[in-house]
């Protein structure tokens, strides 16, 4: 069988089974394990495996996953998205669609203590949506706002896809946060413009007026606080150089802990509730790691990721064009697949083509740029159907509202989302222009 073949084998297999509904970790080591045994046999396999699963888990690195994912938990069970959201909508609400803008305001500052996008998408939901029905906003605008403001958990550091990258890509987690800082801004903004000019054009989404009773107070800014102190310490701390990214992490998990007894809504069985659920979500992320792993090893013996690579090269094209198709193949991809899952199994492929290209950067500079576009195009597709995982799960929140609504309800974001991402594209600069402070 020919290299070609038998990868096209591999993915036939791995997508055979993800339609069987088959969990996307057991489809990829499946696949990878048919490619792998039918070129090198079970004794090779056997090594394999022996090998790859102890020196993938014993990676210090690794470690800082299930620390930010513990420390949004704690943010979720200890109540501070309330605050986040009660003070984001004092803020806003002179402004028509003001609660909608308040709520991609929440999810950006939640964002900055999370590192989910499922998850945050999740809490903001259930604090902002009964929020946004009492005060007339549509099904369509609210679900859609909420599923659109969820994608900002990955958007603005930490971020769990981009922590991976860097494993993947063997870079500087702290400088791929800090060039995720300013697109996750300017995302946090374009969804708040892109709601600003979808509530004028379609009438009737949302009042002439949003009513909030709430004001701004000292109480209220207390409130946000915490949140402000927590990501001064785990970010000035990595980037003043007193701790690493995974120090930082497990640093953000104590602070964060410590805030939410402080308001004294975490319970000792909310408490079980966050390691349980930490366990669960670091368990699931690892399982593809050894999937992704070994579907990768797979197509590595097919030599045909660096043919690829090789004829790319040799076809001339623009580095960017090339890097717009790979955008736009994980549009594709995300119709089918979650973000972790395509980070894991493309990276290894993608990577070493892109950064085997001549953007007249510095190859560091060219791996975090890419890393960035990665992460804005994976964010698209956690919104676009036919999955939009975000989509759902807001949905499956507002269970009077018709998932067609709430899809209607994103379009407006991927709008912003595909100008954000050609801007990224073709300035580069608005990436790296925070690495540079970086030593």
């Amino acid at each position: 069988m020919s290299p070609l073949a038998l990868t096209l084998m591999i993915f036939a297999i791995m997508l055979l089974l993800m339609a069987l509904r088959t969990p996307i970790a057991i489809a990829m080591f499946v696949a990878g394990s048919v490619g792998y045994v039918t070129q090198a046999g079970w004794l090779p396999l056997s090594y394999f495996l022996n090998a790859q699963a102890f020196a993938r888990f014993a990676s210090y690195d690794l470690s800082v996953i299930p620390l930010f994912i513990l420390m949004g938990h704690f943010a979720t069970q200890g109540g501070i998205s309330k605050a986040l959201f009660g003070f984001a909508s004092a803020i806003m609400s002179r402004f028509r669609g003001g609660l909608a803008m308040a709520a991609v305001m929440a999810s950006a500052a939640f964002g900055a203590i999370c590192g989910s996008s499922v998850a945050t998408a999740a809490t903001i939901t259930s604090v902002a949506l009964p929020e946004m029905k009492r005060h007339g906003y549509s099904g369509r605008l609210s679900t859609g706002t909420l599923a659109a403001g969820g994608t900002l958990g990955i958007l603005i550091p930490p971020s769990v896809p981009l922590v991976i990258y860097a494993i993947l890509a063997e870079q500087n987690i702290a400088k791929l946060f800090a060039a995720a800082m300013v697109p996750g801004l300017i995302a946090m903004v374009g969804y708040m413009i892109a709601i600003a000019i979808y509530v004028r054009l379609v009438p009737g989404h949302a009042p002439e007026k949003d009513v909030v009773q709430e004001k701004i107070t000292v109480k209220s800014l207390l409130g946000v606080v915490p949140i402000g102190i927590i990501f001064l310490i785990v970010f000035g701390g990595i980037y003043g150089g007193l701790f690493s990214p995974t120090e930082g992490a497990a640093v953000g998990a104590a602070s964060t802990f410590v805030a939410a007894l402080l308001k004294r809504e975490l319970t000792f069985e909310k408490i079980k509730l966050c390691f349980y659920a930490t366990a669960e979500g670091s368990a699931m992320i690892f399982m593809i790691f050894i999937g992704a792993d070994m579907m990768n090893a797979a197509l590595a013996l097919t030599q045909v990721p660096n043919q690829l690579a090789s004829l790319v090269a040799s076809w001339g094209l623009s580095p960017i064009l090339v890097v717009s198709f790979i955008m736009l193949f994980y549009v594709v991809l995300g119709a089918v697949m979650d973000e972790l899952s395509m980070i894991l199994l493309t990276i290894p492929i993608f990577f070493p083509m892109v950064i085997g290209l001549d953007f007249g950067m510095p190859r560091e500079s060219v791996a975090i740029w890419f890393g960035i576009m990665v992460l804005m195009t994976v964010g698209f597709g956690l919104l676009a159907p036919p999955v939009g995982l975000n989509v759902y799960v807001v949905n499956g929140i507002a269970k009077d509202v018709p998932i067609a609504e709430s899809y209607r309800g994103v379009m407006p974001f991927l709008i912003s989302d595909v100008i954000r991402t050609l801007l990224l594209l073709f300035f580069p600069a608005i990436s790296l222009w925070l690495v540079k402070f970086i030593g």
